[in-house]
Protein backbone atom coordinates (compact mmCIF):
# COMPACT_ATOMS: atom_id res chain seq x y z
CA UNK A 1 0.00 0.00 0.00
CA UNK A 2 1.05 3.58 -0.73
CA UNK A 3 3.33 5.37 1.66
CA UNK A 4 1.92 9.06 3.16
CA UNK A 5 -1.73 8.47 2.93
CA UNK A 6 -3.63 9.49 5.80
CA UNK A 7 -4.48 6.55 8.49
CA UNK A 8 -8.07 7.61 10.01
CA UNK A 9 -11.23 6.29 10.44
CA UNK A 10 -13.68 7.44 8.01
CA UNK A 11 -14.41 10.75 9.23
CA UNK A 12 -16.23 14.49 8.17
CA UNK A 13 -14.56 17.02 6.13
CA UNK A 14 -14.73 19.18 9.43
CA UNK A 15 -12.82 16.58 11.35
CA UNK A 16 -9.45 16.33 8.87
CA UNK A 17 -9.86 18.62 5.98
CA UNK A 18 -6.12 19.08 5.98
CA UNK A 19 -5.28 15.98 5.22
CA UNK A 20 -7.62 14.67 3.26
CA UNK A 21 -7.90 17.45 0.89
CA UNK A 22 -4.38 16.13 -1.07
CA UNK A 23 -6.23 12.65 -1.15
CA UNK A 24 -9.46 14.09 -2.40
CA UNK A 25 -8.06 16.51 -4.74
CA UNK A 26 -7.40 13.61 -6.79
CA UNK A 27 -10.40 11.15 -6.23
CA UNK A 28 -13.87 12.20 -7.47
CA UNK A 29 -17.08 11.24 -5.17
CA UNK A 30 -18.70 7.92 -7.20
CA UNK A 31 -21.67 7.63 -4.23
CA UNK A 32 -21.66 9.02 -1.18
CA UNK A 33 -22.85 7.10 2.20
CA UNK A 34 -25.35 8.29 3.72
CA UNK A 35 -26.50 11.92 3.78
CA UNK A 36 -24.24 14.89 2.95
CA UNK A 37 -24.45 17.36 5.32
CA UNK A 38 -23.22 20.54 5.45
CA UNK A 39 -23.70 24.34 7.35
CA UNK A 40 -23.41 28.40 6.31
CA UNK A 41 -23.24 31.25 7.72
CA UNK A 42 -25.40 34.13 7.20
CA UNK A 43 -22.37 35.37 4.37
CA UNK A 44 -23.80 31.92 2.51
CA UNK A 45 -20.17 30.67 3.50
CA UNK A 46 -19.77 26.66 3.98
CA UNK A 47 -18.47 26.83 7.05
CA UNK A 48 -18.70 23.05 8.08
CA UNK A 49 -19.23 20.08 5.32
CA UNK A 50 -18.51 16.53 5.21
CA UNK A 51 -16.65 15.33 3.22
CA UNK A 52 -17.72 14.90 -0.46
CA UNK A 53 -19.33 18.26 -0.43
CA UNK A 54 -16.05 20.15 1.15
CA UNK A 55 -13.96 18.19 -1.44
CA UNK A 56 -16.17 18.98 -4.70
CA UNK A 57 -16.13 22.46 -3.30
CA UNK A 58 -12.08 22.99 -3.61
CA UNK A 59 -12.31 21.27 -6.64
CA UNK A 60 -14.44 23.62 -8.13
CA UNK A 61 -12.27 27.00 -7.11
CA UNK A 62 -13.89 27.71 -4.22
CA UNK A 63 -12.16 28.28 -0.46
CA UNK A 64 -12.76 26.50 2.42
CA UNK A 65 -14.23 27.70 4.86
CA UNK A 66 -15.51 30.30 2.12
CA UNK A 67 -18.59 31.34 -0.15
CA UNK A 68 -20.30 28.48 -1.65
CA UNK A 69 -18.68 27.56 -5.15
CA UNK A 70 -21.91 25.89 -6.79
CA UNK A 71 -23.59 28.60 -8.25
CA UNK A 72 -27.09 26.28 -8.34
CA UNK A 73 -26.35 25.38 -4.36
CA UNK A 74 -25.61 29.48 -3.98
CA UNK A 75 -29.35 30.37 -4.94
CA UNK A 76 -30.97 27.69 -3.59
CA UNK A 77 -29.56 28.29 0.28
CA UNK A 78 -30.00 32.20 -0.58
CA UNK A 79 -33.62 31.67 -1.50
CA UNK A 80 -34.42 29.60 1.42
CA UNK A 81 -32.72 32.36 3.95
CA UNK A 82 -34.94 34.64 2.34
CA UNK A 83 -38.22 32.96 2.81
CA UNK A 84 -37.64 31.19 5.58
CA UNK A 85 -38.71 28.12 3.72
CA UNK A 86 -36.94 24.93 3.20
CA UNK A 87 -36.27 24.21 -0.24
CA UNK A 88 -35.14 21.45 -2.63
CA UNK A 89 -33.69 20.86 -5.76
CA UNK A 90 -31.41 18.61 -8.07
CA UNK A 91 -28.60 19.90 -8.74
CA UNK A 92 -25.79 19.08 -11.70
CA UNK A 93 -22.23 20.09 -11.94
CA UNK A 94 -19.05 19.35 -13.72
CA UNK A 95 -16.79 17.77 -11.61
CA UNK A 96 -13.32 18.02 -13.32
CA UNK A 97 -15.03 17.41 -16.48
CA UNK A 98 -17.12 14.97 -15.13
CA UNK A 99 -21.23 15.53 -14.79
CA UNK A 100 -22.02 14.75 -11.26
CA UNK A 101 -25.61 15.03 -9.66
CA UNK A 102 -27.38 15.12 -6.40
CA UNK A 103 -30.70 16.36 -4.43
CA UNK A 104 -30.54 19.20 -2.29
CA UNK A 105 -32.13 20.39 0.60
CA UNK A 106 -31.50 24.00 2.23
CA UNK A 107 -33.52 24.91 5.66
CA UNK A 108 -32.73 28.60 7.20
CA UNK A 109 -31.01 28.19 10.60
CA UNK A 110 -29.70 31.02 12.99
CA UNK A 111 -28.13 33.10 10.95
CA UNK A 112 -27.43 30.70 8.36
CA UNK A 113 -28.68 27.74 6.53
CA UNK A 114 -28.62 24.10 7.07
CA UNK A 115 -27.65 21.56 3.63
CA UNK A 116 -28.59 18.09 3.30
CA UNK A 117 -27.64 16.46 -0.27
CA UNK A 118 -28.30 12.80 -1.33
CA UNK A 119 -28.45 10.79 -4.25
CA UNK A 120 -25.31 12.04 -5.06
CA UNK A 121 -23.71 9.79 -7.98
CA UNK A 122 -22.27 10.30 -11.34
CA UNK A 123 -24.90 12.02 -14.44
CA UNK A 124 -26.62 8.93 -16.28
CA UNK A 125 -23.85 7.77 -18.91
CA UNK A 126 -20.62 9.20 -17.06
CA UNK A 127 -17.93 7.35 -17.16
CA UNK A 128 -15.07 7.24 -13.92
CA UNK A 129 -11.37 8.17 -15.14
CA UNK A 130 -10.71 5.37 -12.54
CA UNK A 131 -12.73 2.51 -14.24
CA UNK A 132 -15.79 2.97 -11.35
CA UNK A 133 -18.36 3.57 -13.43
CA UNK A 134 -21.88 2.15 -12.98
CA UNK A 135 -21.39 -0.59 -15.65
CA UNK A 136 -17.65 -1.83 -14.21
CA UNK A 137 -19.30 -1.48 -10.86
CA UNK A 138 -22.00 -3.96 -11.75
CA UNK A 139 -19.10 -5.90 -13.52
CA UNK A 140 -17.56 -6.11 -10.50
CA UNK A 141 -20.63 -7.50 -8.15
CA UNK A 142 -20.63 -10.23 -10.96
CA UNK A 143 -17.08 -11.25 -10.58
CA UNK A 144 -16.96 -10.91 -6.89
CA UNK A 145 -17.00 -14.61 -4.82
CA UNK A 146 -17.88 -12.72 -1.71
CA UNK A 147 -19.69 -10.00 -0.18
CA UNK A 148 -19.94 -8.65 2.81
CA UNK A 149 -21.82 -5.51 3.91
CA UNK A 150 -20.67 -3.29 6.53
CA UNK A 151 -21.86 -0.82 8.74
CA UNK A 152 -20.61 3.17 9.07
CA UNK A 153 -17.38 2.03 11.34
CA UNK A 154 -16.78 -1.23 9.00
CA UNK A 155 -17.95 -3.70 11.22
CA UNK A 156 -19.64 -6.91 9.19
CA UNK A 157 -23.27 -6.79 9.23
CA UNK A 158 -23.89 -10.00 6.49
CA UNK A 159 -22.08 -11.44 4.20
CA UNK A 160 -22.65 -13.87 1.25
CA UNK A 161 -19.68 -16.49 -0.11
CA UNK A 162 -19.47 -18.39 -3.34
CA UNK A 163 -15.91 -19.47 -3.69
CA UNK A 164 -15.53 -23.13 -3.06
CA UNK A 165 -12.01 -22.11 -1.36
CA UNK A 166 -13.35 -19.72 1.13
CA UNK A 167 -15.28 -21.59 3.36
CA UNK A 168 -13.49 -20.67 6.08
CA UNK A 169 -14.05 -16.90 5.06
CA UNK A 170 -17.58 -17.87 5.19
CA UNK A 171 -17.62 -19.50 8.83
CA UNK A 172 -15.52 -16.42 10.05
CA UNK A 173 -18.00 -14.25 8.92
CA UNK A 174 -21.15 -16.28 10.04
CA UNK A 175 -19.62 -16.32 13.82
CA UNK A 176 -17.93 -12.93 13.08
CA UNK A 177 -20.90 -10.08 12.95
CA UNK A 178 -20.15 -6.90 14.64
CA UNK A 179 -16.34 -7.57 14.30
CA UNK A 180 -14.43 -5.05 11.90
CA UNK A 181 -14.01 -6.95 8.36
CA UNK A 182 -10.44 -6.55 8.36
CA UNK A 183 -10.44 -9.25 11.94
CA UNK A 184 -11.58 -11.88 9.30
CA UNK A 185 -8.56 -11.53 6.68
CA UNK A 186 -5.13 -10.26 6.19
CA UNK A 187 -5.11 -7.04 4.39
CA UNK A 188 -1.10 -7.07 2.68
CA UNK A 189 1.24 -3.99 3.64
CA UNK A 190 -1.02 -3.43 6.92
CA UNK A 191 -0.22 -4.13 10.25
CA UNK A 192 -2.89 -2.08 11.51
CA UNK A 193 -5.33 -3.65 13.77
CA UNK A 194 -8.72 -1.11 13.33
CA UNK A 195 -9.49 -0.46 9.71
CA UNK A 196 -7.85 2.01 7.89
CA UNK A 197 -9.75 4.75 6.07
CA UNK A 198 -12.11 3.47 3.23
CA UNK A 199 -9.80 4.66 0.20
CA UNK A 200 -6.86 3.26 1.59
CA UNK A 201 -8.43 0.17 1.94
CA UNK A 202 -10.01 0.10 -1.52
CA UNK A 203 -8.15 -2.08 -3.97
CA UNK A 204 -5.85 -3.23 -1.35
CA UNK A 205 -4.72 -6.89 -1.94
CA UNK A 206 -5.94 -9.34 1.19
CA UNK A 207 -4.70 -13.03 1.61
CA UNK A 208 -7.56 -15.20 2.82
CA UNK A 209 -7.20 -18.52 4.97
CA UNK A 210 -8.13 -21.63 3.22
CA UNK A 211 -7.42 -20.06 0.32
CA UNK A 212 -4.19 -19.81 -2.22
CA UNK A 213 -5.61 -17.38 -4.64
CA UNK A 214 -4.15 -13.95 -4.41
CA UNK A 215 -7.62 -11.29 -3.68
CA UNK A 216 -8.49 -8.04 -4.41
CA UNK A 217 -10.89 -5.82 -1.85
CA UNK A 218 -13.37 -3.42 -3.64
CA UNK A 219 -15.15 -1.06 -1.45
CA UNK A 220 -18.31 0.44 -2.30
CA UNK A 221 -19.84 3.23 -0.20
CA UNK A 222 -23.35 2.51 0.30
CA UNK A 223 -26.19 5.13 0.28
CA UNK A 224 -27.66 4.41 3.68
CA UNK A 225 -24.17 4.60 5.15
CA UNK A 226 -21.94 1.80 5.70
CA UNK A 227 -20.13 -0.07 3.09
CA UNK A 228 -19.91 -3.23 0.57
CA UNK A 229 -16.60 -5.39 0.32
CA UNK A 230 -16.52 -7.31 -2.61
CA UNK A 231 -13.72 -9.43 -3.01
CA UNK A 232 -12.22 -10.29 -6.27
CA UNK A 233 -10.12 -13.15 -7.07
CA UNK A 234 -7.01 -12.53 -9.22
CA UNK A 235 -5.90 -16.07 -9.97
CA UNK A 236 -7.53 -18.97 -10.85
CA UNK A 237 -8.22 -22.19 -8.24
CA UNK A 238 -5.25 -25.00 -8.92
CA UNK A 239 -6.54 -27.69 -10.90
CA UNK A 240 -6.11 -30.38 -8.53
CA UNK A 241 -3.74 -33.52 -9.51
CA UNK A 242 -6.41 -35.84 -9.21
CA UNK A 243 -8.37 -34.27 -12.46
CA UNK A 244 -5.61 -34.11 -14.73
CA UNK A 245 -5.99 -36.41 -17.25
CA UNK A 246 -2.35 -39.30 -16.72
CA UNK A 247 -2.22 -39.95 -20.47
CA UNK A 248 -3.82 -37.94 -23.77
CA UNK A 249 -6.56 -40.80 -23.95
CA UNK A 250 -7.92 -39.98 -20.50
CA UNK A 251 -11.26 -37.61 -21.43
CA UNK A 252 -11.35 -34.43 -18.99
CA UNK A 253 -14.75 -34.28 -16.60
CA UNK A 254 -17.25 -32.65 -17.97
CA UNK A 255 -18.26 -29.78 -16.37
CA UNK A 256 -21.46 -30.05 -14.01
CA UNK A 257 -23.65 -27.04 -14.89
CA UNK A 258 -26.75 -28.52 -12.26
CA UNK A 259 -27.89 -25.19 -10.77
CA UNK A 260 -26.60 -22.82 -12.61
CA UNK A 261 -29.57 -20.69 -13.77
CA UNK A 262 -31.85 -21.39 -11.18
CA UNK A 263 -28.91 -20.58 -8.29
CA UNK A 264 -26.69 -18.10 -10.03
CA UNK A 265 -27.96 -16.78 -13.42
CA UNK A 266 -31.60 -16.19 -12.57
CA UNK A 267 -30.73 -14.07 -9.69
CA UNK A 268 -28.17 -11.82 -10.86
CA UNK A 269 -30.33 -11.97 -14.06
CA UNK A 270 -33.56 -10.25 -11.73
CA UNK A 271 -32.93 -7.20 -10.70
CA UNK A 272 -31.30 -5.60 -13.94
CA UNK A 273 -34.40 -6.67 -15.68
CA UNK A 274 -36.75 -5.76 -13.27
CA UNK A 275 -34.72 -2.03 -13.87
CA UNK A 276 -34.89 -2.34 -17.28
CA UNK A 277 -39.33 -3.00 -16.93
CA UNK A 278 -39.22 -0.30 -13.95
CA UNK A 279 -37.42 2.37 -15.98
CA UNK A 280 -39.23 1.93 -19.29
CA UNK A 281 -43.10 1.90 -17.59
CA UNK A 282 -41.90 5.20 -15.77
CA UNK A 283 -40.85 6.53 -19.43
CA UNK A 284 -44.23 5.21 -20.87
CA UNK A 285 -46.67 6.62 -17.93
CA UNK A 286 -44.49 10.13 -18.85
CA UNK A 287 -43.72 10.12 -15.21
CA UNK A 288 -40.36 11.00 -15.69
CA UNK A 289 -41.80 13.81 -18.04
CA UNK A 290 -43.57 14.62 -21.11
CA UNK A 291 -42.48 13.02 -24.38
CA UNK A 292 -43.43 12.10 -27.96
CA UNK A 293 -46.17 9.43 -28.51
CA UNK A 294 -44.18 7.41 -30.67
CA UNK A 295 -41.61 7.27 -27.18
CA UNK A 296 -44.38 6.27 -25.72
CA UNK A 297 -44.53 3.28 -27.45
CA UNK A 298 -40.94 2.68 -27.54
CA UNK A 299 -40.54 2.52 -24.05
CA UNK A 300 -44.46 -0.11 -24.16
CA UNK A 301 -42.48 -2.52 -25.96
CA UNK A 302 -39.29 -2.27 -23.85
CA UNK A 303 -40.96 -2.99 -21.08
CA UNK A 304 -43.07 -6.15 -22.11
CA UNK A 305 -40.02 -7.24 -23.62
CA UNK A 306 -38.23 -7.12 -20.01
CA UNK A 307 -41.59 -8.94 -19.26
CA UNK A 308 -41.04 -11.43 -21.65
CA UNK A 309 -37.35 -12.24 -20.45
CA UNK A 310 -37.97 -12.28 -16.73
CA UNK A 311 -40.61 -14.88 -17.44
CA UNK A 312 -38.63 -16.56 -19.59
CA UNK A 313 -35.30 -16.72 -17.28
CA UNK A 314 -38.31 -17.94 -14.40
CA UNK A 315 -39.39 -20.65 -16.66
CA UNK A 316 -35.55 -22.00 -17.39
CA UNK A 317 -35.29 -21.42 -13.42
CA UNK A 318 -38.33 -23.66 -12.42
CA UNK A 319 -37.37 -26.38 -15.15
CA UNK A 320 -34.00 -26.50 -13.70
CA UNK A 321 -35.90 -27.25 -10.27
CA UNK A 322 -38.54 -30.09 -11.35
CA UNK A 323 -35.99 -31.91 -13.13
CA UNK A 324 -33.90 -32.20 -10.18
CA UNK A 325 -33.72 -35.78 -8.92
CA UNK A 326 -33.88 -34.45 -5.04
CA UNK A 327 -36.72 -31.70 -5.43
CA UNK A 328 -39.77 -32.50 -3.11
CA UNK A 329 -42.62 -29.92 -2.63
CA UNK A 330 -43.17 -29.18 1.07
CA UNK A 331 -46.60 -30.10 1.61
CA UNK A 332 -49.05 -28.26 3.95
CA UNK A 333 -53.06 -27.77 4.30
CA UNK A 334 -54.15 -25.85 2.01
CA UNK A 335 -57.73 -24.88 0.09
CA UNK A 336 -58.21 -25.29 -3.44
CA UNK A 337 -60.93 -22.16 -3.57
CA UNK A 338 -59.14 -19.57 -1.52
CA UNK A 339 -55.83 -20.42 -4.05
CA UNK A 340 -58.33 -20.00 -7.01
CA UNK A 341 -59.52 -16.34 -5.24
CA UNK A 342 -55.96 -15.67 -4.63
CA UNK A 343 -54.84 -15.95 -8.15
CA UNK A 344 -57.97 -14.86 -9.98
CA UNK A 345 -57.31 -11.46 -7.35
CA UNK A 346 -53.37 -11.53 -9.15
CA UNK A 347 -54.84 -11.73 -12.67
CA UNK A 348 -57.87 -9.64 -12.38
CA UNK A 349 -56.55 -6.29 -14.21
CA UNK A 350 -55.33 -8.21 -17.37
CA UNK A 351 -58.69 -10.19 -17.77
CA UNK A 352 -60.32 -6.68 -17.26
CA UNK A 353 -58.09 -5.13 -20.14
CA UNK A 354 -59.88 -8.09 -22.40
CA UNK A 355 -63.31 -8.08 -21.26
CA UNK A 356 -63.02 -11.13 -19.41
CA UNK A 357 -65.37 -12.32 -16.72
CA UNK A 358 -63.19 -14.22 -13.83
CA UNK A 359 -66.46 -16.60 -12.49
CA UNK A 360 -64.72 -17.83 -9.37
CA UNK A 361 -66.01 -20.52 -6.39
CA UNK A 362 -68.32 -19.10 -3.98
CA UNK A 363 -67.24 -17.14 -0.69
CA UNK A 364 -68.78 -20.20 0.77
CA UNK A 365 -66.70 -23.08 -1.18
CA UNK A 366 -63.94 -25.16 0.95
CA UNK A 367 -61.71 -27.27 -0.95
CA UNK A 368 -59.20 -28.41 1.48
CA UNK A 369 -56.22 -30.44 -0.11
CA UNK A 370 -52.50 -31.48 0.92
CA UNK A 371 -50.13 -29.69 -1.10
CA UNK A 372 -47.29 -26.40 -0.95
CA UNK A 373 -49.26 -23.40 -1.65
CA UNK A 374 -46.48 -21.79 -3.13
CA UNK A 375 -46.45 -24.11 -6.53
CA UNK A 376 -50.06 -24.46 -6.09
CA UNK A 377 -50.42 -20.66 -6.66
CA UNK A 378 -47.74 -20.87 -9.66
CA UNK A 379 -50.02 -23.55 -11.26
CA UNK A 380 -53.04 -21.70 -11.15
CA UNK A 381 -51.63 -18.03 -12.51
CA UNK A 382 -50.01 -20.13 -15.23
CA UNK A 383 -53.55 -21.88 -16.22
CA UNK A 384 -55.44 -18.43 -15.63
CA UNK A 385 -53.24 -16.62 -17.35
CA UNK A 386 -53.51 -19.26 -20.66
CA UNK A 387 -57.22 -18.98 -20.36
CA UNK A 388 -57.03 -14.78 -20.36
CA UNK A 389 -54.44 -14.98 -23.30
CA UNK A 390 -56.00 -17.39 -25.31
CA UNK A 391 -59.69 -17.10 -25.26
CA UNK A 392 -61.53 -14.61 -27.16
CA UNK A 393 -62.59 -11.10 -25.38
CA UNK A 394 -66.24 -10.56 -23.91
CA UNK A 395 -66.62 -14.33 -22.74
CA UNK A 396 -66.28 -16.01 -19.18
CA UNK A 397 -63.35 -18.33 -17.12
CA UNK A 398 -65.50 -20.82 -15.01
CA UNK A 399 -63.13 -21.68 -11.98
CA UNK A 400 -64.79 -24.73 -10.28
CA UNK A 401 -63.73 -26.78 -7.23
CA UNK A 402 -64.77 -30.20 -5.87
CA UNK A 403 -64.00 -33.40 -4.22
CA UNK A 404 -63.89 -36.97 -5.94
CA UNK A 405 -62.60 -40.30 -4.68
CA UNK A 406 -60.31 -38.86 -2.23
CA UNK A 407 -59.26 -36.03 -4.41
CA UNK A 408 -59.91 -32.65 -4.28
CA UNK A 409 -60.10 -31.12 -7.90
CA UNK A 410 -60.06 -27.57 -9.33
CA UNK A 411 -60.58 -26.82 -13.04
CA UNK A 412 -60.26 -23.70 -15.06
CA UNK A 413 -62.37 -23.66 -18.45
CA UNK A 414 -62.55 -21.48 -21.15
CA UNK A 415 -64.57 -20.64 -23.81
CA UNK A 416 -61.59 -20.39 -27.04
CA UNK A 417 -61.18 -22.78 -29.42
CA UNK A 418 -60.83 -25.59 -27.43
CA UNK A 419 -58.52 -28.60 -27.84
CA UNK A 420 -58.53 -31.50 -30.02
CA UNK A 421 -57.21 -35.25 -28.43
CA UNK A 422 -54.30 -34.96 -30.58
CA UNK A 423 -53.38 -31.29 -29.03
CA UNK A 424 -54.27 -33.17 -25.69
CA UNK A 425 -51.96 -35.28 -25.85
CA UNK A 426 -49.32 -32.71 -26.46
CA UNK A 427 -50.05 -29.65 -24.66
CA UNK A 428 -48.22 -31.03 -21.58
CA UNK A 429 -44.28 -31.87 -23.56
CA UNK A 430 -41.58 -29.60 -23.11
CA UNK A 431 -41.62 -26.32 -25.20
CA UNK A 432 -44.88 -26.87 -26.55
CA UNK A 433 -46.98 -24.15 -28.03
CA UNK A 434 -49.28 -26.03 -30.36
CA UNK A 435 -47.72 -24.32 -33.22
CA UNK A 436 -48.78 -20.82 -32.13
CA UNK A 437 -45.78 -18.11 -32.32
CA UNK A 438 -45.14 -14.64 -31.11
CA UNK A 439 -47.81 -14.88 -28.54
CA UNK A 440 -44.67 -14.30 -25.62
CA UNK A 441 -44.83 -17.57 -24.48
CA UNK A 442 -42.13 -19.85 -23.44
CA UNK A 443 -43.94 -23.73 -24.00
CA UNK A 444 -42.76 -24.40 -20.44
CA UNK A 445 -45.63 -23.81 -18.35
CA UNK A 446 -48.06 -26.11 -18.49
CA UNK A 447 -44.65 -28.76 -18.60
CA UNK A 448 -43.68 -27.39 -15.35
CA UNK A 449 -47.03 -27.26 -13.92
CA UNK A 450 -48.22 -31.08 -14.63
CA UNK A 451 -44.59 -31.66 -13.17
CA UNK A 452 -45.17 -29.69 -9.79
CA UNK A 453 -48.64 -31.27 -9.74
CA UNK A 454 -47.43 -35.06 -9.83
CA UNK A 455 -44.84 -34.14 -7.50
CA UNK A 456 -47.12 -33.05 -5.07
CA UNK A 457 -48.81 -36.57 -5.35
CA UNK A 458 -51.89 -35.07 -7.76
CA UNK A 459 -52.07 -35.03 -11.80
CA UNK A 460 -53.25 -31.82 -14.06
CA UNK A 461 -55.24 -33.24 -17.08
CA UNK A 462 -57.08 -31.06 -19.81
CA UNK A 463 -60.30 -32.16 -21.71
CA UNK A 464 -62.68 -29.79 -23.85
CA UNK A 465 -65.02 -27.98 -21.38
CA UNK A 466 -68.91 -27.96 -22.68
CA UNK A 467 -69.65 -25.68 -25.07
CA UNK A 468 -66.14 -25.72 -26.30
CA UNK A 469 -63.02 -24.18 -25.30
CA UNK A 470 -60.56 -26.10 -22.95
CA UNK A 471 -61.24 -27.08 -19.25
CA UNK A 472 -57.79 -28.06 -16.89
CA UNK A 473 -58.21 -29.76 -14.15
CA UNK A 474 -55.58 -29.91 -11.52
CA UNK A 475 -56.43 -32.58 -8.91
CA UNK A 476 -54.63 -33.24 -5.10
CA UNK A 477 -54.82 -35.07 -2.40
CA UNK A 478 -57.99 -34.02 -0.22
CA UNK A 479 -57.31 -33.24 3.30
CA UNK A 480 -59.75 -35.54 4.43
CA UNK A 481 -59.56 -34.50 8.37
CA UNK A 482 -60.64 -30.37 7.24
CA UNK A 483 -62.92 -31.70 4.53
CA UNK A 484 -64.98 -33.93 7.86
CA UNK A 485 -64.31 -30.43 10.13
CA UNK A 486 -66.17 -28.52 7.23
CA UNK A 487 -69.10 -30.66 6.73
CA UNK A 488 -69.54 -31.43 10.30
Amino acid sequence: MPNGRLHCWPMPWRACKHEMAQHDAAQHAMTAAGPIRARTDGADRLVEADEALAGLQVRLGGAYPGVIAIPALLALVRKARSTGLSLGAMIAVEDEAQPLSFRAHASAQDDGAHIEITEWRLAAGAWAADGNGPDAIALLRQLAEAHIVLDAEQRVISGLVDGSDLHLLAQAIHQGFGRYWTDLLAVEGSSHHLPLHWRLLDDASVSIEGSVRRWKARLLPLRGGGFEVLLVAETVPPVPASVIPETPQVAMAQPDWKGLLGHNLAPALRVPVNRIVANAETIRTRLAGPIAESYVGYAGDIAEAGRHLLSLVEDLADLETVEDEHFAPAPDHIDLADCARRAAGILGVRAQERSITLALPPESALAPAVGEFRRVLQILLNLIGNAIRYTPGHTTVRIETGFEQGLAWIAVADEGQGISPEQAARVFEKFERLGRSGDGGSGLGLYISRKLARAMGGELSVESAQGGGARFVLCLPADNRAQMSALG
